[in-house]
């Protein structure tokens, strides 16, 4: 059985993402990247289904862990009868490598360490074929499966059922590396590794790019690590900004509810793309909006809300036999259906974050307006479509009213560009459907007699993503719709002091079974309280929020108040996001609708 899933650590090389547990078991690796297929997947099954574990020998040993300062060199502590020794988890960047290296450091008395290696390539379909080829001196094992090819060195494994078992012994001082490396199996293996200079410059890398960060508001540990979550799901050749890096960890437990989440929303990256310009990194607004252009050229017709990695539009979803789920919660899924859904919200996304790297600074070219005018053009053909809405519910298509008022910040966007941009566009249109949807929202997704917007038209029934209307500028956060909204909020969709995204009751999402409330959603709580003059309550929920991360300070999607653990996909690149955002409204700052004026 895996661990709980606030018990793992992230590792990243900024291509893929491993899943450390505490007791020392890597049970979460895909290679190449985030979303090829799984080299370990214990996390979805049990250790038969793939891993790496490395600790002492002795089953009393205990443990504690941390980052090594701003990065992602995870130091495990483990302390014995006969000694205290560390293991340093990192996955270098070091080029085009695929490195995994597990260094173990004696630091007092004598340590024994065993590593059992049970390597399950596909999804735990394929079970390599396995062969020595290193020496006494320097011990290496060979597997291949179908286009994968893994090389670990540095630890004498022998194999015993399926299972590579080898133990390594440490006193104070002393220092050995075990490396995993992937390449492709119609290649050579590549050189050994340089580990001393992989670790240094993968520190040094994090370490740099974590002291550009700028905050000046409160939670300043927390902003800084979710600023490096944020940068480690994203890819680093293709900019691609994956939203966590796993699939099917359960929203609810035993459940159905388990979605892949190892690809690029537009509205996800939209936002983080936000979040890091916010705080000083105006270089990833060229990457990113370099990655829109590629992944939605051709008619715009055909835009979808989320792409590969790469920029990838295949993204079918289906079952895995092979894997019984986390825990039991089946099935586990690979793609995701949602691909082919209209959510409306997302061009409203895309235009505003595109907006802001424009205040940024960062100038327009001849490709980056033309797409913006052929999404406009879209959103005008398409402007009284009903749609799925930001949840992507599995139901029938609604006029949600979140996405109507996306419509709304799309346009708004689009006419502010040429009237006060100078860029060329049809203004006059957007201008014109603007208000008239602007209208629209006023007239069907505000209830009067009951004082507060609503989920979708025709409906009586709230929605947290309304929670995201001042943020887009369609109204203030002192609104009194908007104070009104907040209330029954507080009302309807309250459970132990968290906000669930919608009630399931309503049978609006078409999905069996319940969940747990959504992070990011309370997250902006906090902000509407801090816009709002609620600052003791905005501390307060705030401060409860930050001590839901773990031992490490990551956040998964949703959390599960009554047992004190996380749920869903881990780590939650929405959930960090919106932990930025709100300490900067804690802090004053308020953020995207301050580019209204």
């Amino acid at each position: 059985m895996p661990q709980p899933i606030e018990d793992y650590a992230l590792l990243s090389s900024c291509r893929t993402a491993a899943l450390v547990s505490r007791e020392g078991s890597i049970d979460w690796l895909c290679l190449p990247r985030f979303d090829s297929a799984s080299v370990f997947a214990a996390l979805l099954g049990d250790e038969g289904h793939g891993c790496w574990s490395l600790r002492p020998r002795d089953p009393e040993a205990t443990s504690t862990r941390r980052y090594d300062g701003d990065t992602f060199v995870l130091v495990t502590r483990w302390e014995c009868a006969n000694g205290v020794a560390e293991v340093h988890d990192v996955m270098p960047i070091d080029g085009p490598r695929t490195d995994l290296v597990r260094r173990v450091v004696g630091v007092s008395g004598t340590v024994e360490f065993v590593h059992e290696l049970r390597l399950r390539t596909d999804y735990a379909r394929a079970l390599p074929w396995v062969r020595q080829v290193g020496s006494e001196r320097a011990p290496a094992l060979l597997a291949v499966a179908g286009p994968d090819a893994l090389i670990v060195r540095g630890v004498e494994l022998t194999s015993a059922d399926h299972v590579h078992v080898g133990s390594v012994r440490v006193a104070a001082g002393e220092t050995t590396d075990a490396v995993l490396t992937w390449f492709p199996s119609y290649h050579s293996e590549p050189e050994p590794l340089d580990v001393d200079r992989a670790i240094a410059r993968t520190s040094r890398w994090w370490t740099d790019w974590a002291a550009r960060i700028e905050h000046d508001g409160p939670h300043q540990d927390e902003v800084v690590r979710s600023l490096l979550v944020l940068r480690a799901l994203t890819h680093e050749d293709t900019g691609g900004i994956v939203a966590a890096a796993t699939t099917s960890l359960p929203e609810d437990f035993g459940g159905s509810r388990n979605w892949d989440y190892r690809y690029v929303w537009l509205r996800d990256a939209a936002l983080t793309l936000e979040a890091l310009l916010a705080h000083g990194f105006v270089r990833v607004a060229h990457r990113w909006r370099s990655w829109l252009v590629r992944a939605i050229a051709g008619d715009p017709h055909d835009v979808q809300i989320m792409y590969g990695i790469a920029g990838e539009r295949d993204l079918p979803e289906r079952e895995l036999a092979s894997l019984p789920g986390y825990d039991g919660a089946a099935p586990v899924r690979i793609g995701n259906g949602a691909v082919d859904q209209y959510q409306a919200d997302v061009i409203g996304e895309v235009m505003m974050a595109l907006e802001a790297t424009r205040a940024a600074g960062a100038a327009e070219d001849s490709f980056s307006w033309a797409l913006q005018c052929a999404l406009l053009g879209q959103v005008v053909e398409w402007i009284k479509r009903p749609d799925r809405g930001i949840w992507e519910m599995r139901g029938e298509p609604q006029l949600f009213t979140h996405s109507r008022a996306m419509i709304w910040a799309a346009l708004d966007r689009g006419v502010r560009a040429v009237r006060d941009g100078g860029l060329d566009g049809d203004a006059d249109t957007w201008e014109r459907l603007r208000d008239e949807v602007r209208e629209e929202i006023d007239r069907h997704g505000y209830d009067a007699d009951r004082g507060h917007f609503v989920q979708h038209y025709g409906s009586p029934e709230v929605d947290a993503s309304l929670l995201l209307l001042p943020q887009s500028g369609f109204c203030d956060y002192d609104d009194p719709r908007m104070l009104g909204t907040v209330a029954e909020i507080e009302k309807q969709l309250m459970r132990d002091g968290l906000v669930m995204r919608y009630r399931t009751e309503s049978a609006v999402d078409g999905l069996a079974g319940g969940e747990h409330p959504f992070l990011a959603c309370s997250f902006w709580l906090v902000e509407q309280y801090a816009q709002t003059g609620r600052t003791d309550e905005a501390s307060a929920l705030m401060d409860r929020l930050c001590s839901f991360a773990n031992d490490v300070g990551l956040l998964s999607e949703e959390y599960d108040v009554g047992a004190a653990r996380h749920a869903g996909n881990t780590p939650q690149a929405l959930s960090h996001l919106a932990l930025v955002r709100a300490a900067d409204a804690l802090g004053g700052h308020c953020g995207r609708a301050a580019l209204r004026s």
